[in-house]
């Protein structure tokens, strides 16, 4: 695509900007339909079903990356795309009447918080590792990645299930409904329109087409426009194409929130976040090339922030902080504040 004129490499990157977010859309819904009438629901069927489909812009570009053998646009697309999700929560938390930590608290989503902190201590530690350091096509850091957030599926199945200090690990007056209850919302929905099974999963199967094929274009013309301004692969991977790869996450998240569920709603982006890095371990496997040692220093800048937002949330699930300051809580402030200046600190590194 380096040939093409700069205005139709942008509005190539629009066009496929707006088919993930349309087939996001699609997608939320019917994972909804499936998780319910498959009897999923939080099993770790639906988790999985849930963390794949609502990052199959990622899983495109990393594909797409790997098999061009430059993988840096991939892992500025992964590590600046679950700092960017993470900030999709502000947007959340302005959409809700009340703070979205004081709605959603529970020491589920504590458990999810610290297993994204785990998997990204993890893939910090793997940018450290010899890039020689390969076999059969993994490496060490991709494969505890892959362990770790195996394990920390487990643990979110158990928590979901009950704490042993506490009957049900729910703050009070915390949301009335149940987590989970926006899923068979959806599912209602979707029936009372004539949506059976056979046709959910066709829907699912070509908004998954559509997601991939729109991925891989966001990631070839986003990153032929961005050379062609000047704007580092790391910059532009971190920024503008992280966050037109997280539309499905913002259409899942306040479908979650109108109707109530805020718990999922923060399950959702955290159970995201947990699952990017797994994109490692995939890009390793196609490339041949061991992934995490190509990281720059941007990248492990975004490792970072990511980390010290997601502890921004945690602390706020344990402390659920009750005023609002322009319609936020006083994480999402915190955490909308440390996200812009990381931009800046972002800018002095890749310009530096």
């Amino acid at each position: 695509m380096d040939a093409l004129p700069l205005w139709l490499l942008l509005v190539i990157f629009v066009v496929a900007a707006a088919v993930v977010w349309i087939a996001g859309v699609q997608l939320s819904r019917q994972t909804d339909v499936l998780a319910t009438r498959l009897h999923l629901g939080q099993a770790l069927g639906g988790t999985i079903l849930l963390a794949v489909a609502t990052n199959l812009p990622e899983i495109a570009i990393t594909v797409s990356a790997a098999i061009s053998g430059d993988l840096s646009v991939a892992i500025g697309n992964i590590l600046g795309g679950i700092a960017i999700q993470t900030v999709v929560l502000v947007i959340l938390d302005i959409a809700g009447r009340e703070p979205l930590t004081y709605l959603a608290a529970s020491l589920s989503l504590v458990v999810e918080a610290a297993i994204v902190l785990a998997v990204l201590a993890i893939a910090v530690a793997g940018t450290q590792l010899p890039k020689q350091l390969i076999l059969l096509r993994t490496t060490p850091a991709g494969v505890l990645i892959v362990v770790a957030w195996v394990v920390g599926l487990l643990l979110q199945r158990q928590a979901g299930r009950s704490m042993a200090w506490h009957e049900n690990g729910r703050a009070p007056d915390s949301q009335d409904q149940e987590r989970g209850s926006s899923r068979k919302q959806t599912e209602r929905e979707q029936t009372e329109r004539g949506m059976s099974t056979a046709k959910s999963a066709v829907v699912f199967a070509v908004a998954a087409l559509a997601t991939l094929v729109a991925g891989a274009a966001l990631e070839v013309s986003g990153d032929a426009a961005a050379n062609r301004i000047g704007l580092s692969g790391i910059l532009f991977g971190a920024t503008v194409l992280a966050l037109a790869t997280s539309l499905p996450e913002i259409s899942t998240g306040l479908t979650a929130v109108k109707n109530g569920d805020y718990q999922l709603a923060i399950s959702d982006i955290f159970g995201g976040n947990a699952f990017l890095p797994v994109l490692f371990f995939v890009a390793t496997l196609i490339s041949g090339k061991a992934a995490l040692p190509q990281a720059g220093t941007a990248d492990i800048y975004l490792t970072a922030v990511a980390m010290v937002l997601t502890l921004t949330y945690l602390l706020g699930v344990l402390f659920r902080p009750r005023r609002q300051i322009l319609r936020m809580g006083v994480d999402s402030l915190v955490v909308l504040v440390v996200y812009v200046a990381s931009i800046g600190g972002l800018v002095a590194i890749a310009t530096g």
